[in-house]
């Protein structure tokens, strides 16, 4: 989760795509160029069951100068030793 923080941060849409899971990458993936990254707090994590796993966040960032707060409960599975983003909901 850091790890992918850290590419948005960053503009690294490679990485992105890299680790979100084949299940539901999208094709392309387009980032807002204007956004400030201004932090990550992760509220929860735990297995949700054999090589899977859910993570709870707040992602804050501005865009044109209004706040924006991303809290979100995301969902990974880990395959062959590597963990992939699947989805997640909105909180």
């Amino acid at each position: 989760m850091r790890s992918r923080y850290s590419a948005f941060v960053k503009g690294h849409v490679p990485y992105l795509l890299q680790t979100w899971h084949a299940s539901t990458r999208p094709a392309t993936l387009e980032l807002q160029a204007d956004a400030q990254w201004l932090g990550l707090e992760i509220k929860r994590q735990g297995s949700t069951g054999l090589d899977r796993a859910e993570v709870e966040f707040v992602a804050r960032f501005r865009v044109a100068g209004r706040a924006v707060r991303q809290h979100e409960r995301s969902r990974f599975v880990r395959e062959d030793g590597r963990w992939f983003y699947v989805d997640g909901d909105v909180c």
